[in-house]
């Protein structure tokens, strides 16, 4: 078995929907004067800890991004249909570059996320983890989401400004939709690049973690930490 897939089996290890699994785990949170709870908790958050770094470990790494076809960050909207025009007029290189930029941003903001989601993970309740063992392929995608986003676009904001700032993102974007006044686009006003990044991080971020989910959920074959096999060992 690779590094990269035994990391990947480990993320989750504790969703498995086997339901004879999920009744032994279930006994343990369900009553809160058992002494084995910190343990299972531990366990539980152990799991996640691990998926959430590889997860961070993924996307925040040079081409985590870029060469992601699922999480690549592509042009904004408004410059898609003037595409075709902008390269026929030359501009084909800076497009490029301007997608290049985007996408190294991203890399560069998202390492940040450990640290929030080792927060996250250290204000889990029992109802949480029951949550999360009982819900759906991403449960814990969504729990992270919920409890994360909002800090984790006020974290990665300076990143990518300063990251696209460094490689010249913003002026680039400035000139390609301000540069043609002939076309459309080249009027509007009112769009945040930067903000348009760090959202297209976010979703790739949680696209990834919620694909791992899903994968774990979907195969009962799991690589354990010690700590995993002696809390599930004794049920």
């Amino acid at each position: 078995m690779s590094h990269k897939l035994a990391l990947i089996l480990v993320t989750f290890a504790l969703v498995l929907p086997a339901d004879a699994q999920l009744d032994k785990i279930l006994g343990g949170l369900g009553d809160r004067g058992n002494q084995s709870d910190s343990k299972t908790a531990s366990g539980l958050k152990e799991a996640l800890r691990i998926g959430t770094d590889h997860a961070v470990d993924f996307t925040g790494r040079t081409d985590g991004f870029l060469k992601n076809e699922a999480i690549r960050i592509l042009m904004p909207e408004k410059l898609r249909g003037p595409e075709k025009a902008l390269r026929l007029a030359g501009m084909g290189p800076k497009l490029d570059e301007f997608e290049l930029s985007m996408n190294r941003a991203a890399e560069q903001a998202t390492p940040a996320a450990r640290g929030i989601f080792k927060d996250s993970l250290m204000q889990m309740t029992f109802d949480d983890a029951r949550k999360i063992l009982t819900g759906g392929d991403t449960s814990a995608t969504q729990y992270f989401k919920g409890k994360t986003s909002e800090k984790l676009a006020t974290t990665f904001r300076p990143t990518v400004e300063s990251t696209m700032a460094g490689t010249g993102v913003v002026a680039q974007y400035k000139q390609l939709v301000g540069g043609i006044p002939s076309l459309p686009f080249g009027r509007s006003s009112g769009f945040d690049i930067t903000d348009y990044v760090v959202s297209k991080t976010l979703d790739g971020l949680f696209y990834m973690l919620g694909q791992e989910e899903k994968k774990i959920r979907a195969n009962p074959a799991a690589q354990i930490t010690p700590l995993l096999k002696e809390v599930f060992g004794k049920h």
